[in-house]
């Protein structure tokens, strides 16, 4: 007699659709195979893997490479998920302030009252399921669907820091000020991400937490931050490095950015335009990944505290170096040596003690990169020197009369030969090589054409997050809510106002709009260099890889 013996099918990843040429996005069913593929990625990397984003139901896995990018989407397909272990969880309550200026929208679009709401959002146990958008954002799952409601059709450039906030099925705490697009009902004093925790997030993926209605916000105090700043202002000034005279429009500390901390809510950051950023550290000697000044129009003034040896790349501008004050006094020789004059770009040159370095505006481009030998000697923060503009993580910008150390990370015991340097571009239109995105099915080809067709001006709203656009709005064939999904530098966002936004370094983790496209990674110091008023052309190219099971409907 023959027995048949029933076995349960194992899980699979539903599909995998590729991001740009960098990551891929595997789609599953449901957020509990989002953990299980999530925990198994942890445990077991796969080859060439750098980042894990996990999602509602997707995860996006971030490689080293294209090629071993294309490996890692093909081995997804193959995996058997497994379930993840139990995570043990904490309940945390967050006293809320209901005020929000969308707490009366959100009441009409629930059908709710005001107080409805309110009793609604503090009325069930809220659990994390994933972290993302930006550290110690936890996007979190409530007990039933009362609360659901559409993002913003635009999001706001600006949301304050301590907002709570609903967007989909989801609520969440804005940790700090940030462009977003969730429904604002109320606020909270409740700090979300603190660098000096030993765990940095309020909130982990598997906590619960209570919402509270109270009549105040009551702020609790950064641990020991305050005391930090006051030994690191009562210290010494360095005797070698850069005096800042003038940072210009903005000047930031830079390095290669921090990878690998996505599941915090972390990206990347880092030189806008690496290629000028290495090039800078090639030509004083550095490593590739020294940290150097990234500044922004010009206007960058600053003055040696002893000896250095500079190089300055990216936009070209005139660089005029002046003689200490106390040169003129001092007599022919002094004024011999320290005479007023000007230096190239992309090449080293000596800044003696005393000398002042000016940077004229651009002629070209938008972004330049000063390199100082042994590198910019600030403190790392999750391995990087990056400052990280829209989660506060690294440096703050530069201010008049900080005195910027130099620390001692050479490669070389020799400085570089000159280069020459890219076209940066001037007036007329750049264009910039993109590839389809994982929700280009989202448009039919007339906003693909559209894309590609038109001029996109650069608005004044865009910064190191990312650059906002504005032209003919694009059209989506798909009405209601993208489930938020991981994302990248480079992701060309469509808000439901139909106008692009393009991520850069700075940008958050995860995103709830659909991205029509990807800009190449080769393109996007490219972009960085396209200032305010620029404008922008998309030109599709064949490049994504094609993996052939069959997408989720």
């Amino acid at each position: 007699m023959e027995t048949v013996m029933e076995t349960a099918t194992a899980k699979k990843v539903l599909s995998v659709r590729p991001v740009g040429t960098r990551a891929v996005l595997a789609e599953l069913d449901g957020l509990q195979d989002v953990l299980a593929l999530q925990s198994m990625l942890y445990k077991s990397p796969l080859p060439g893997q750098v980042d894990v984003l996990a999602a509602a139901e997707t995860v996006m896995v971030v490689g080293e490479s294209a090629s071993a990018t294309r490996a890692i989407g093909a081995r997804l397909l193959e995996l058997d998920l497994v379930e993840p272990e139990n995570i043990d969880s904490r309940l945390v309550v967050i006293d809320t302030v209901y005020d929000g200026d969308d707490l009366a929208d959100v009441a009409e679009l629930t059908g709710l009252s005001v107080d409805g709401v309110v009793a609604a959002h503090t009325g069930q146990i809220w659990t994390v399921a994933f972290a993302g958008f930006a550290p110690g954002f936890g996007y979190m799952v409530g007990e039933n669907q009362s609360l659901t409601v559409p993002r913003r059709s635009s999001p706001r450039t600006a949301v304050p820091a301590g907002s709570v906030a609903l967007g989909g099925q989801y609520s969440a705490v804005y940790p700090r000020r940030s462009p977003g697009g969730w429904q604002l009902i109320g606020r909270t004093g409740a700090r979300m991400w603190d660098l000096n925790r030993p765990q940095p997030a309020l909130v982990r993926p598997g906590d619960r937490v209570q919402y509270r209605a109270t009549r105040e916000v009551v702020t609790a105090a950064a641990r020991d931050a305050d005391s930090d700043a006051e030994h690191h202002t009562a210290q010494q000034p360095p005797n070698s490095g850069l005096r800042i005279l003038n940072p210009g429009a903005q000047s930031l500390i830079e390095d290669l950015g921090r990878r690998g901390y996505g599941p915090l809510g972390v990206s990347a950051a880092g030189a806008l335009d690496r290629a000028s950023l290495r090039r800078a550290n090639r030509l004083v000697g550095n490593a590739a990944s020294a940290a150097v000044i990234e500044t922004v129009g010009g206007g960058l003034k600053v003055e040696a505290v002893g000896d250095q040896v500079i190089a300055v790349t990216g936009a070209p501008s005139a660089l005029t170096i002046q003689p200490p004050s106390w040169a003129e006094s001092n007599g022919t020789d002094d004024r011999q040596v320290h005479a007023q004059r000007t230096v190239p770009m992309a090449a080293p040159f000596a800044l003696l003690d005393g000398e002042v370095l000016t940077m004229g505006a651009p002629e070209a481009g938008f972004r330049s990169y000063l390199a100082i030998r042994g590198g910019a000697d600030v403190p790392a923060v999750l391995g990087s020197r990056s400052a990280d503009t829209m989660s506060g993580i690294g440096p703050a910008p530069l201010a008049a009369n900080q005195v910027l150390p130099v620390g001692n990370a050479t490669a070389s015991t020799a400085v570089g030969d000159p280069e020459l340097q890219p076209e940066f571009p001037r007036e007329g239109v750049t264009v910039l090589d993109v590839v389809p995105g994982p929700r280009a099915d989202w448009f039919d080809q007339s906003a693909l054409d559209s894309l590609t067709a038109q001029e996109w001006v650069v608005t004044p709203q865009s910064n190191r997050v990312g650059m906002r656009l504005d032209g003919t709005p694009l059209q989506r064939t798909r009405e209601g809510e993208l489930p938020s999904e991981g994302t990248m530098a480079g992701a060309l966002q469509i808000p439901p106002a139909g106008l692009p936004v393009l991520f850069l370094a700075d940008h958050p983790i995860t995103g709830g709009y659909p991205v029509i496209g990807v800009v190449r990674d080769e393109h996007l110091d490219l972009a960085a260099q396209v200032p305010i008023g620029g404008r922008i052309r998309f030109r599709f190219v064949p490049d994504s890889p094609d993996f052939t099971k069959t997408p989720k409907k």
